[in-house]
């Protein structure tokens, strides 16, 4: 879709705004841009619709090299969108959505059907905002029409500068879920530059590190946090980030290996001094193939071992339980309802592989946020 071959920005001065990059964006991925100040983020989404010329390499849209297309047709067919909107104040909001389809010539009827389309599709009733001007709008409900307007010529290509970054977190959070709910039915290619690490992770299928004009890491957001290539992207992403993202750590990091497991037929006298060998307060029960069958607690035991035969009789059903290629984040919503605080974690043909303990949770967090644990 966008492919940059050897790209750069010099200025006349010979300072290199951007160095040689190599990369490529798929149609529909979301790629954010982040990095410090000066790292050549914004020059290089620029770059894509030519507000920006690059002095070296080449840029292509679908195959085509950005700098044979008229540049006015070029922008027309990308959609922008800034911070703070930038909408036109003496314009209705109708009037500022339609602006790139009313260049393109389209008729009337077509344009306000395709602007109300819009102003449905981000949340706001056309009836009550399609005459309003912008300055009756909060900040929230501006950027939304800004988002609206990039995509009213229904283009291809959407670049985004910093467009949640002049609002309050409570907005910008809201207005992030809506993208990505946005993303899913409009399902454009999307660069999006921010400075914002949370919101990066959030939003991006890549996100691209940049670091004085140069790409250092363009990987997803779970491999840049377990395995950044450069020492610059550890400091930048931060060495804590990932356990305030527990949907990137996989429950398999968190679980206890070989925890206490019987068959079925157990008796439950063996089964109690088993435990007390363990030091655990539960079994899991498994078939002779290892397959999760169910869960037996010790006060269960203790309070029944006159009246059963086997510690099948006072099996409980294992639930929740969680699959290996689940998250942290999986594991802490499944916690509360853990009967006896214990998530049983299976692989293949549900074959137990561990165990996620309430303590065991408390343990991997406390311990890295302590300085024990250095990474995963």
């Amino acid at each position: 879709m966008i492919k940059f071959e050897h790209v750069g920005k010099t200025y006349p001065n010979g300072y290199q705004a951007v160095k040689s990059m190599d990369f490529e964006i798929a149609k529909g991925e979301f790629i954010v841009l982040i990095g410090p100040s000066g790292c050549g983020k914004t020059t290089t989404m620029k770059m894509i619709n030519r507000l920006m010329p690059h002095t070296e390499g080449t840029i292509t849209i679908n195959g085509q090299d950005i700098t044979k297309a008229n540049p006015v047709e070029l922008r027309r067919n990308i959609g922008y969108v800034i911070q703070q909107a930038g909408l036109f104040p003496h314009y209705t909001i109708e009037e500022n959505i339609a602006l790139i389809p009313d260049l393109k010539g389209w008729k009337a009827a077509k344009k306000k059907e395709r602007v109300h389309e819009l102003l449905h599709m981000i949340g706001l009733d056309p009836a009550l905002f399609a005459g309003r001007f912008p300055r009756e709008l909060s900040g929230g409900q501006q950027q939304r029409v800004g988002v609206a307007r990039a995509l009213a010529a229904d283009p291809e290509i959407v670049l985004m500068d910093e467009p949640f970054g002049a609002l309050d977190p409570l907005t910008r959070e809201q207005l992030q879920d809506e993208l990505i709910r946005l993303q899913k039915t409009v399902n454009k290619t999307i660069v999006f530059v921010t400075h914002d690490m949370d919101e990066a992770l959030k939003l991006g299928d890549r996100i691209a590190v940049l670091k004085d004009g140069s790409l250092l890491q363009l990987d997803t957001a779970d491999k840049l946090l377990k395995e950044p290539a450069h020492g610059f992207v550890e400091t930048f992403i931060g060495k804590n980030r990932i356990y305030q993202n527990p949907d990137f750590i996989s429950v398999k990091d968190i679980m206890r290996e070989n925890p206490a497991t019987a068959l079925p037929s157990l008796s439950p006298a063996r089964a109690l001094t088993f435990m007390r060998q363990r030091r655990t307060d539960t079994l899991i029960i498994g078939d002779d193939k290892g397959m999760l069958i169910g869960i037996v607690s010790a006060y269960d035991l203790q309070m029944k071992m006159e009246d059963i035969r086997s510690i099948q009789e006072i099996s409980q059903p294992a639930v929740p339980y969680l699959e290996e290629t689940a998250t942290a984040k999986d594991a802490l919503i499944a916690i509360t309802d853990a009967k006896f605080g214990v998530i049983p974690i299976v692989g293949q043909n549900n074959k137990i592989i561990g165990v996620v303990t309430r303590s065991s949770l408390l343990t991997a967090f406390a311990d890295h946020w302590a300085g024990r644990k250095e990474s995963l």
